[in-house]
């Protein structure tokens, strides 16, 4: 758990300032940029980014930590075989794009600017590829490196933008992207010299196994990653109103507002699953599972609460002209929530080699995301689909952890977490109640909301995370 706690203190950080950072570039955007909808143009592509970026990867960094830590396989080879396979699948999705690139553009309805889509196509291959040399970053428990190349990215990005946007006033999407394939293609040849494949073996049979692995959870990923950006995807297609891009761009940049969670869960993850493989060699994992799960729900509630009771500062993020949208961000918080939890008992499938199972959860929560916004959006615009992930995330949570604990049982601690389940509920109805219900200003709301989130420290630290325990200062605390 120390070594967890290291390696997540230092993705965490590196994670923490690059999405800070980028939360520049949303104020960036929203006060540069002409108009809402040139951010909706933003928040539509960025989100088929994302989508290809899964499946140009096809599940095969999962597939890299399982078989690069089996004991009947060598790591090197392993990682040869990856790396080149990748490489080359890349390659062809980046020429196939930039070649068909006005037919791309009129499908998806940007048929006067298909440089976005040559761009973006270039984009997400190099990051595709990038996928496992990162990964074996990760195996090495090299984070230091790891942090210091993923940061190269953030600061050349935001420096690009600053230039194009702001220094030669160039206030046009096309440098948004311009920006972002100058950023990701220095990165990776910085990337390279660490990670180029040294020893070892193309082999065409551990290749068939890792697809074996790895393709279930291409299906899983896809289903997965559309759960989260679909949204962004189908908004203009089923929005009935004439200002589809603008309220696009309003619940993108709201949306933005309450990335500070999925920061959390993205640099938990970074250094829980080498560590979830390698510790599945010792007998009590399922001990060490459960702990990690316990910590992550009361830091993620402890976020959680934060960005509620001061969202009165972080509103500032994005444009007054984007402020009416900021009624989703808890929503999209509690989603972040069930997601991170998700993923937390997904390790039961993959351990087991069930990867199936998380095909499975993946499709039914895309038909919950696909049904609900089909239906709502038309009706209630964005609300709809905030909505939807909201329900997608919470009920595939629950089939993850009933099956899990038939197929794989775990001891998590529930007495605990629905302690701290029921604390944070209770202490967002106070806060929603006096809010509501007075007329109190929002510098007295946000000195009740800091009274409200000291008590949820307090019970936090007389109850599972003593300062007693802490380096250092530690010892000026009484056990």
């Amino acid at each position: 758990m120390k070594s967890l706690a290291k390696d997540t203190a230092i993705y965490g950080l590196s994670s923490i300032i690059g999405k800070f950072l980028n939360y520049l570039l949303v104020p960036l955007y929203t006060y540069v940029l002409a108009r809402t909808d040139d951010y909706g143009i933003v928040t539509n592509l960025y989100a088929w980014t994302a989508l290809l970026l899964v499946i140009l990867t096809y599940g095969m960094e999962t597939g890299f930590f399982r078989f690069a830590n089996r004991e009947d396989y060598d790591a090197k080879s392993v990682y040869k075989t990856a790396y080149i396979t990748l490489l080359s699948t890349s390659t062809l999705f980046a020429v196939l794009c930039v070649l068909f690139q006005g037919s791309i553009s009129v499908v998806l309805g940007y048929s006067g600017h298909s440089e976005f889509i040559a761009m973006m196509a270039v984009t997400v291959a190099i990051d595709a590829f990038a996928c496992i040399p990162f990964a074996y970053l990760r195996y090495q428990k090299r984070p230091l490196v790891f942090a210091a190349l993923k940061l190269l990215f953030v600061v050349l990005n935001i420096g690009f933008n600053i230039l194009f946007l702001v220094v030669l006033g160039k206030n046009d999407v096309f440098y948004v992207f311009l920006s972002n394939i100058l950023a990701t293609t220095i990165q990776t040849l910085c990337l390279l010299p660490f990670t180029m494949p040294r020893g070892g073996y193309f082999d065409g049979a551990v290749l068939k196994e890792m697809l074996r692995y790895s393709l279930p959870l291409l299906v899983l990923g896809v289903a997965g990653i559309m759960n989260q950006t679909l949204d962004r995807i189908l908004f203009p297609y089923l929005y009935t109103g004439e200002d589809a891009q603008a309220q696009l761009g309003i619940y993108g940049a709201c949306f933005k507002v309450a990335m500070v969670m999925m920061m959390f869960t993205q640099a938990f993850r970074y250094a829980y699953e080498p560590f979830v493989f390698a510790k599945h060699k010792d007998r009590q994992s399922v001990e060490a599972y459960a702990d990690a799960m316990k910590y992550y729900i009361i830091f993620s509630y402890l976020i959680l609460l934060g960005v509620i009771f001061y969202l009165d500062i972080f509103r500032y993020i994005v444009s007054s002209a984007y402020w009416e949208g900021l009624k989703i961000v808890p929503v999209v918080l509690w989603t972040y929530v069930f997601q991170g939890i998700y993923f937390n008992l997904s390790f039961w499938y993959k351990l087991t080699d069930e990867t199936k199972w998380g095909a499975y959860f993946s499709l039914i929560g895309l038909g919950i995301t696909l049904v609900l916004q089909i239906v709502g959006v038309p009706l209630i615009g964005y609300w709809a689909s905030c909505g939807s992930s909201l329900v997608c995330y919470f009920v595939i949570m629950l089939l993850s952890y009933f099956i899990g604990q038939k197929k794989a049982p775990i001891p998590y601690d529930l007495k605990r977490i629905g302690g701290y389940t029921a604390l944070t509920l209770g202490l967002l109805a106070i806060y929603y109640v006096l809010r509501l219900h007075t007329s109190l200003n929002m510098w007295i709301m946000m000195g009740i909301g800091t009274l409200l989130i000291a008590l949820y420290l307090i019970v936090m630290t007389r109850r599972d995370f003593p300062l007693s325990g802490l380096p250092v200062v530690g010892k000026y605390f009484k056990k």
